[in-house]
Formats: structure tokens, sequence, C-alpha cells
């Protein structure tokens, strides 16, 4: 670590290239307001778009389509204030990283009761008959326009210098490097790194952050203050637990958000039930094991949509078919062993991306493996824009096309849509003990690794969110998932592995 003195000079020189001091409008407001207008927005516009269609003939009551479309523009502020008893403005401020899909659970409560509860009172109030047509046409049109203009909104947030947030890890060891690593290789998170506070800082800093040392715990609040500090994350300090939490109540009365890693990273996930005893507060962790509903919900799911999604794909199928065969020789679909669920291995397929001789010229390009390198992972083969390609080949790999043939694979019930990474039989051979766990649920299209960073995450960490994905499971999760890698597959990679 470089000494405090200069790690502070170091950070003001960070700050005053991305522009310094703080923000009339911190993270929370920008985005609060943001989402404040295009909610508004967006109910005005999906009602006006119902009245258009459904709002004609046979209308009753003494309310004409103007006066109805006033008075519904009266009530949006009720709207609102039910958005924000469901928690739609608070979430973007408390996380560092927030995805529309964790709003839409809300949102369906939110348009559902409130639909109801206009329409009704506009009823009983006799302004007009319910005309069950409109209620469900704006019901459908708001539930879709709502997270769209939120996605837009928050997209627009990003680009705001607002929407940063100056971050210190109190912790500059094992855990407090990891953080940094993972804030550094998600730019879309908004975090800007301003350093490490740490009474007993590590002799050797990671190499892969450079971020500076900027003090002691006791200097905390005097650093959060000179650095205008948003958020700072505690990250298994050297301190003791009685300290910590002195420092942690120093910051009480400033505008500042803490987070804590947990010590149990692997296993304390997002479906962990806190309760206390005695004031005493507890982690109640789930099932290891998913319950027989639970795997019935989750098969039902994958049936369902892979099915509709062979039938809707099948031309496109035939296109990629004729593409390959056309590029080169060889057959149009790929297929190789992976370890499945309880250890049963399985044939997946995919759509040829290589030539027909890719195995057996491997070691050819076996230096330009990125793990190769000293202090790389030898357990992982990945080379970016692989020379044995095809030029078809390189385009589906970008976009992740040719993982689609493992719908047949999710039908066959040998895969599922979401679940951990499908590994081959080598890379399978290297995780033992409690990692062997991720084999309670069968692998999956796409999963948090796929999520979260794909080819770029490490092996370990690959493996830990697989534990945590099959520790923490729920379909709403799955859903969720999914929504978070249609646009990833739309965006591709910069480099082909």
């Amino acid at each position: 670590m470089t000494s405090t003195a200069e790690g502070e000079e170091r950070t003001r020189e960070i700050l005053r290239y991305r522009g310094g001091g703080r923000q009339p409008t911190p993270r929370g407001r920008l985005v609060r307001r943001a989402l404040l207008i295009v909610d508004a927005l967006g109910l005005v516009v999906s009602f006006l778009v119902a009245e258009f269609v459904f709002g004609g003939g046979g209308r009753q009551g003494p309310l004409n389509t103007s006066t109805e479309t006033l008075l519904f523009v009266a009530t949006v502020p009720g709207w609102l204030v039910l958005a924000k008893l469901y928690g739609l403005y608070d979430r973007d401020q408390q996380r560092t990283g927030h995805p529309t899909s964790d709003d839409i659970v809300g949102i369906l409560h939110m348009v559902t009761l409130g639909t109801w509860l206009f329409f009704a009172v506009t009823w009983l109030a006799r302004f007009a008959a319910p005309d069950l047509a409109k209620v469900f046409a704006f019901w459908g049109i708001a539930v879709v326009v709502l997270p769209l203009g939120r996605v837009a909104a928050r997209a627009s947030c990003r680009r705001r210098p607002a929407y940063g947030q100056k971050t210190l890890i109190y912790g500059a060891g094992k855990v407090g490097q990891d953080v940094a690593r993972k804030f550094l290789r998600h730019p879309e998170y908004g975090v800007s790194l301003v350093g490490f506070v740490d009474s007993s800082p590590p002799e050797t800093p990671s190499p892969s952050n450079g971020c500076p040392m900027l003090g002691p715990c006791e200097n905390l609040r005097e650093i959060v203050q000179t650095f205008d500090i948003d958020r700072v994350v505690i990250a298994a300090p050297a301190d003791s637990d009685n300290r910590v939490i002195e420092q942690v109540r120093s910051l009480a009365e400033l505008e500042v958000h803490i987070d804590i890693v947990p010590a149990l990273q692997e296993i304390v996930g997002p479906k962990v039930d806190v309760h206390a005893v005695e004031g005493l507060p507890l982690l109640g962790l789930p099932s290891f094991a998913l319950t027989r509903t639970q795997r019935r919900l989750k098969r039902t799911m994958d049936v369902v949509l892979s099915l509709v999604g062979l039938i809707l794909l099948a031309p496109v199928f035939v296109l990629f078919a004729i593409l390959i065969k056309l590029d080169s020789r060889g057959p149009v679909l790929f297929r190789q062993l992976r370890m499945g669920a309880e250890e049963k291995p399985f044939h997946i397929l995919k759509l040829r991306t290589m030539t027909p001789d890719a195995d057996a010229r491997k070691q050819e390009f076996a230096h330009l493996n990125k793990h190769a390198t000293p202090g790389g992972d030898d357990r992982m083969f990945k080379i970016a824009d692989d020379p044995r390609m095809t030029r078809v080949g390189r385009i589906l790999r970008r976009y992740s096309l040719d993982e689609l043939p493992q719908l047949i694979n999710v039908l066959k019930g040998e895969m599922t849509l979401v679940g951990p990474r499908p590994l081959i039989l080598d890379e399978d051979l290297h995780i033992g003990g409690w990692a062997r766990k991720r084999l309670a649920l069968k692998p999956g299209m796409t999963g948090l690794w796929q999520v979260l960073g794909r080819s770029e995450i490490p092996f370990e960490e690959m493996i830990k969110l697989d534990c945590l994905y099959v520790t923490n499971w729920s379909l709403w999760r799955d859903c969720r998932l999914l929504l978070r890698t249609v646009p990833l597959m739309l965006k591709g990679v910069r480099e082909t592995y």
C-alpha cells in the first residue's frame, strides 16, 4: 500500500479528474426523481391508450373522455404514493446495482391494486360504469410500459455524474481486495472506488486494483468527510468488533450508506431470513435442497419455455445450419460431455463454431490460453478470439447464439434454463468437498456466472456463485436471471472464447 499522505494526494487527483466534490443531487435523489417522472408519464400514457382503444362507444355515466382522463391525472400522485409503499423508489440508493427486473413484482402489485381501486371508486361514485376491456387493457399496458420506462430512466441516470458513488472500503485484507476487484470489474454500478481504511493493512498490496491506503480506522469519519464519501463497505477489517462498531456509529450523522460483507459469503445470500433473540440478530439460511414442489415448478417452466423457444426458433436454426455448412465442412451441431446433476455426465449440444480439427489443434494454440500466464488458472482453457473459430462461429459466440440448441437438453431433462455452469469433465475433477453441492441442480443455459461476468469470472468465484445460486433458489430469481440474460446476449461481448 502507499503511505497515507501519498494515498490522500493520489485520491484527490482521482477526484479532480472525475469532477471532485459532492454532486448537488446524489444518486438516490437523481434516480428517484427520474423514476417518479417516468412512472407518472407511463401511467398517463397507459390510460390514454386504453381510453383511445376502448373508451368510445357504450360509455355510461356523466363523464366524457377528457373529463375522465383529467380525473385519472389527478389521481397520479396517489399511484406514486402506492409505488412508494411498495419500495419502488428506495432501492437504488441502498444497493450498488439494482436492475429493473427486481421491480417487476412490486410494479405488478402496485398496478393491480391501483387499477381496481381507481375503477372501483369511479363506479361507486357513479362517474362511469366499469368497462372490463378498458380495465384489462390499461393493466396490461401499464405493466409493460412502467418497467420499460424505468429501464430508460436508469440508463439515462447512469450517464450523469451524480450517479457515481464515491466508495471507501473499510478493511484492506483479502475480503476488501476481493470487493475492490468486483467493483472495478463492473463500472455499470457507478462506484468510484476511493481507497481503503484499515489499522493493519497487508504488507503486499494487491496488483489488481492499485487503490490507495488512506489511513487507520481512527480517521474514518475525517476521511469520509474529506473525500465526500457516499458509501462505506465494511469488509472484514483487522480491527476488533467493538472498534468497528464504534467507527460505524461515528458516521451516524453523515449522509453515507454503509454495507457489510458477511463472514460466510459462500452461503449467505439474498434469501436469508433475519430474525432476533433478545436483540441478537440471527441469519436463517434456506434449505440446501429444493422441495418436491419447487422441483416440479422449475421443471414445468423448463418444459414450457424450451418447447416454445424451439418452435419459435426453428426457422432460425435452419438459417444457422445453412450458414455453418456454407462456411466450413463438418457437422452443424457440436456434442461434448459435461457433468450433470447428481454426477451423471451428458452430451451438451451447441452449434458448431470451430473447424472440425479444433480438438486436434488444441496444443498448437495452448500458448494463447489466457490462463497459461504466471498466476493464471490452469484449470480453465480460454483463448480470446480463438483462431480455430470459423467466421460464422465467431458471430454466433459473440452473441451466445451457439448455445441455443441446449434448449433440446433442457427439454430432455439433462439441463435447466437457469442453473450452475455446465463444466467439462476435466474442470469438474478440480471440484471437491462442499463445492460439489452445485450438482444438486441440473446445469443451466444461463445463471449467475453468465449474468455477472461470463468468461471473466475466475474459476473459484464461479464455483462460489453456483453454490450461492443452489442455496438461494427461487422461481422468481430464475425469471429475473432470464430477463437479465436477454440484454446481455443482444449486447454481445468484445472478445469471443
